[in-house]
């Protein structure tokens, strides 16, 4: 069963803008905000990676790092690691992405570890390593921010009570107006269902539905 106390380590066959590969216990004492995509989803390339870009950009990369992480569950054949260098050049992502391997099945490995049920999805975890948010579909800017810069202001060894009470703090100040409003703007994958470890948003419409 998925612990998010101890989640798995990402499983990558390839490292695209980044000199060695980034595994997650090499990411301890930064936020991670890891972005799930594939380059023919609709959310990923008109939400998710934009959003992942401005994260890179609007944050500290020794506090946060930025990790986007190729899915390629569907087209597989086009989205090779030389096609995806090149859509990485069209994009203009200058943060690092991961190529999730792929087993044969109907999921990549750290999908499928992940219980990612498509694309875009965000995935958001602490200092100490523990996955705090899992998102499907599209999330509003001002909430991941938010929710990063919280997660930022905890201590690398904060006790379960500090971050119990940053989760109620968060809870009692965002809302989320648009959350039915927007929920199948933007073309995502899939996204027949899904699941977070806080909160839940199907927002953007998504590539894949497993």
């Amino acid at each position: 069963m998925f612990d998010p106390q101890n989640p798995p380590e990402f499983s990558a066959s390839a490292w695209l803008n980044a000199p060695e590969p980034r595994p997650l216990k090499s990411l301890k004492g930064r936020v991670v905000v890891l972005t799930a995509f594939q380059t023919h989803c609709p959310g990923s390339v008109k939400h998710g990676l934009p959003q992942a870009q401005r994260v890179a950009q609007g944050f500290s990369e020794d506090e946060v790092a930025v990790i986007g992480l190729n899915t390629a569950f569907e087209e597989k054949e086009q989205q090779t690691p030389e096609a995806l260098q090149a859509f990485i050049a069209e994009h203009g992502l200058s943060f690092t992405i991961a190529k999730d391997t792929v087993n044969g099945g109907d999921m990549t490995e750290t999908m499928a570890a992940y219980e990612i049920q498509g694309t875009p999805t965000t995935l958001i975890f602490d200092r100490q390593g523990r996955l705090r948010r899992h998102y499907l579909g599209r999330v509003d800017d001002i909430r991941l921010a938010a929710e990063v810069m919280a997660f930022c202001m905890e201590a690398p060894n904060a006790p379960v009570e500090q971050s119990m009470a940053v989760e109620r703090r968060l809870a009692a100040a965002l809302t989320d107006p648009d959350a039915h409003e927007h929920a199948h703007d933007g073309g995502c994958c899939g996204g027949h269902h899904n699941h977070s470890h806080d909160h839940d948003h199907d927002k953007g419409g998504c590539c894949g539905g497993h």
